[in-house]
């Protein structure tokens, strides 16, 4: 799945609230490796252990999980050459019970939980094992009973302590007087008793250690010296015996190394399904139907990270069509809307549940890219419109019927003209792959483009005019509006203002759609005009009824000659301009669009205004066609000649 996309939908920041309900490391593994699937059976499977896992918890139950404390460290050094220690058996032997707990757990839920109950059946209880250790292995220390040689040197141990307590005894009584105090320590290991310093000549034996004060000298009477030889020596063969257990634990677990891991990773599945199953309840999720077909019937979704504030949402597509064009404001919720979709998909696919209502169905895809956000790149110098289109560009390349597009404002940061033709164009192509979208927008023709083209409908966000609040609340079959004059209005922006853009917008609407039916109506017909010259046919020539405008007519005048100064279309540019030079021999017109200047056959020209509707009768056209520069020249060059004065034409310029 794409990388970005996954990013940009939160994916990992919601694996990361599933981390905080596993137990285990072999659980959390599973949780960092959790990606969407493009399969549909091994989604369902996915999807069943989580609700069955939710249907356990929800009956109350506390599912006995292995603790695998320490375990992960014995199985780094199993078949290293490594003894392992009392402690690392005691883990052993708690994980090994554990999945005995669990066995017998799960053979009991059958009823409740038919798939995910199976696979304790896999857990191997290493009885042996278990016994062993439990044998030889008792409060963290190696057992009397772990061999016949290690009882027999601890009880020699057990009287050569006690007959040394019994001499120190006499030793204590014998020398009191010169004692720092009547107690018995230990130094390196052997028996000591403190004397003060100035009287340690009178007891025969070796100085061991001093007090810090260098007033107590700490001595082994050689009365206790041999004794406390034999007793090191017993010690040492003591290690030497519990080391010999020690290995032959070693040595029975990794013969069962196999064994131990398999259970292992069972735990590790456990723990990942029961955490799905645990913020699957936290979110209200649910399972929900899935088809390979593109059909998607969501209700009530609401976005993981918005539980308390967003308004379900609901979105039906793929039955009779299979994107969505949504119009609304800023702040509407559009974007939420495209997120909702997206993580959502991607969780469903991911075998977990989702905030829907039951009955909800979701289209399993093989590809779900977005574009959403800014996307800018400092690095990369990447505005946000390149950004975007990098981003598109890529997604055309691999766009199929298996692929979900989410994509936040198309084309925005650019020309509004040409971001609205760039925009079609680009729907156009990804309808034709057969890719499914949802697409946000603010140009007011895509919802002309949307209701009039197969595969794609409008749908909006609804918005409070009254409290500039968004509803979340997506209605399909209808267009929005950006409600930018209205919210101005409600924040205080001066009325003089506000009903003068209400009357900018009410002409631009006005003209926009003038010249839009004229432009499909030319584009309809784009192929009769290229094989024209047999036929005579003059796209220039063309009207449309307006009290009909499905049924172009043909008046019977001849062909218009535009002159300099009138607005036209260019329908082979999809863009309207000026004619800046008249038609010449071979039938080419010079139109300027946005300072660029184009020679536009007059087949493929439709008058829009004449110059009469655009300028008063002595405007001077130059401070059009012609650059500041270049218009004080020529008045200069009226007045007199200046030697070297020149004026530089642009390409196409008479």
């Amino acid at each position: 799945m794409d990388k970005v996309t996954l990013s940009m939908l939160e994916y990992d920041r919601m694996k990361e609230s599933i981390m905080a309900y596993a137990v285990s490391y072999a659980g959390r593994k599973r949780i960092t490796e959790l990606q969407p699937m493009d399969q549909m059976r091994a989604i369902q499977r996915a999807m069943e252990e989580t609700d069955e896992a939710r249907a356990l918890l929800e009956k109350g139950a506390s599912i006995p999980l292995p603790s695998l404390e320490g375990v992960d460290y014995v199985i780094s050094l199993l078949n290293t050459g490594y003894m392992f220690t009392e402690h690392d058996f005691m883990a052993v032997y708690t994980f090994l019970n554990s999945c005995s707990q669990l066995k017998k757990y799960m053979a009991s839920k059958g009823d409740i939980a038919p798939v995910i109950s199976t696979y304790a059946s896999s857990l191997d209880e290493l009885t042996k094992v278990r016994s062993e250790i439990e044998r030889c292995i008792e409060y963290g220390r190696v057992s009397d009973q772990a061999s016949k040689n290690l009882e027999r040197v601890r009880k020699k141990i057990v009287v050569i302590k006690e007959r040394i307590q019994k001499k120190i005894a006499t030793i204590l009584s014998k020398h009191q007087a010169i004692l720092q105090e009547n107690l018995v320590s230990v130094r390196n290991g052997r028996y000591v008793i403190p004397v003060k310093k100035e009287y340690h000549k009178l007891v025969k034996g070796v100085v061991l250690d001093q007090s810090t004060s260098g007033q107590t000298v700490y001595m082994e009477p050689d009365e206790i010296s041999d004794l406390q030889v034999e007793m090191n020596m017993l010690e040492a063969e003591e290690a030497r015996e519990e080391g010999i257990v020690l290995h032959g634990l070693t040595l029975l677990l990794e013969a069962d190394a196999t064994a131990i891991k398999l259970n292992i990773e069972i735990t590790g599945t456990y723990d990942f399904i029961i955490a799905k199953a645990k913020y699957a309840r936290s979110i209200g999720g649910v399972a929900v139907q899935l088809n390979d077909r593109g059909l998607i019937s969501i209700h009530g979704a609401k976005h993981p990270l918005l539980l308390q504030k967003m308004i379900p949402l609901s979105v039906e597509m793929g039955q009779g069509y299979r994107s969505l064009i949504i119009t609304g404001p800023n702040t509407g919720g559009k974007t939420v809307a495209l997120k909702t979709l997206g993580l959502l998909t991607l969780m469903v696919q991911s075998g977990m549940l989702v905030p829907v209502e039951p009955g909800s169905m979701f289209a399993v895809f093989s590809n779900v890219m977005t574009v959403i956000g800014d996307g800018q790149s400092i690095e990369q110098s990447l505005s946000t419109f390149s950004a975007q289109i990098q981003r598109i560009t890529h997604m055309v390349r691999i766009a199929d019927r298996s692929t979900l597009l989410l994509i936040d404002e198309l084309a925005a940061g650019t020309d509004p003209g040409e971001g609205m033709a760039l925009s079609i164009a680009i729907l156009e192509e990804l309808n034709r792959r057969g890719a499914c979208m949802m697409v946000t927008t603010h140009f007011n023709e895509l919802k002309s483009f949307a209701s009039r083209t197969a595969g794609f409908q409008n749908a909006r966000m609804e918005f409070d005019v009254e409290t500039l609040e968004p509803l979340y609340r997506l209605t399909i079959g209808e267009s929005g509006q950006s409600y930018a004059i209205e919210i101005a209005q409600k924040l205080g922006m001066a009325s003089i203002i506000v009903d003068r853009s209400r009357d900018i917008v009410t002409k631009q609407r006005s003209s926009i759609s003038e010249d839009w039916r004229q432009h499909m109506f030319i584009e309809d017909h784009a192929n009769a005009s290229d094989g024209a010259n047999e036929a005579n046919f003059d796209t220039t020539s063309v009207t449309i009824d307006k009290t009909n405008p499905d049924n172009p007519k043909k008046p019977p005048t001849p062909s218009v000659k535009f002159q300099v100064g009138d607005s036209v279309y260019a329908s082979n540019l999809g863009r309207t301009g000026i004619v800046y030079r008249q038609e010449d021999a071979m039938g080419m017109v010079g139109v300027m669009i946005q300072k660029q200047r184009f020679q536009v056959n007059k087949k493929r020209l439709q008058l829009f205004l004449e110059k009469g509707e655009l300028y008063p009768d002595d405007y001077d056209l130059d401070i059009i066609f012609d650059s500041k520069e270049n218009r004080k020249k020529r008045k200069v060059m009226g007045r007199k000649h200046i030697e070297g004065l020149t004026i530089i034409r642009e390409p196409g310029e008479e």
